[in-house]
């Protein structure tokens, strides 16, 4: 198999120069495009937007829109393709959905999560949601070093069934026993 570099050029140039793709699909909600904008804030860009060069000259965006739409006045760094209309087509359709299909190794997610601090709401909201709806664990600084943890005695019985569980249940309550139904 032979892979072309599609890449021409990177070139900068202002971002309200650019042309958004006739058919371009995405849909930017406001969660999205505040997180961007607080992202954008802190660190500033760090990937290229792609486009091609149009016969009358303009540069038309594949991949980027929001990027180029949220910083109008800015010169964004783009890398040009040489792409006819169907291969900017094809690419416009899939670059997303393709990087989309990678799943999370849940534990090099969490550690890494465990590393990014912000202090934009809206990027904090994306980093919770990609941790599961779970807080993000705080550095060791900011935990409280002498937290009380209260000594609890338990004991945790497997039952043959829900009904053998229920009578335990209900038996270890009556004797006064703070019991919690646990099904595993």
């Amino acid at each position: 198999m032979s892979i072309r570099d599609r890449i021409v050029e990177l070139v900068r140039v202002p971002a309200r120069q650019l042309r958004a793709h006739p058919k371009n699909w995405r849909l930017h909600p406001t969660h999205q495009r505040e997180a961007l904008r607080g992202l954008l804030a802190e660190i500033g860009y760090a990937d290229a937007l792609l486009a091609r060069r149009l016969p009358d000259g303009t540069l038309e965006l594949i991949d980027g829109h929001l990027r180029a739409e949220l910083t109008p006045d800015m010169e964004v760094p783009v890398l040009l393709l040489d792409l006819d209309d169907q291969e900017a087509a094809k690419l416009l359709a899939l670059l997303d959905p393709l990087a989309g299909l990678a799943e999370p190794n849940e534990e090099v997610l969490q550690q890494l999560l465990a590393q990014v601090h912000t202090d934009d709401e809206a990027v904090q909201a994306v980093l919770e949601t990609m941790s599961g709806g779970l807080p993000l664990v705080p550095e060791e600084s900011e935990m409280p070093s002498d937290l009380p943890i209260p000594e609890t005695f338990q004991v945790v019985v497997e039952c043959k069934d829900e009904d053998d569980q229920r009578q335990l249940y209900q038996r270890l309550t009556q004797e006064g026993y703070t019991c919690r139904l646990l099904t595993l």
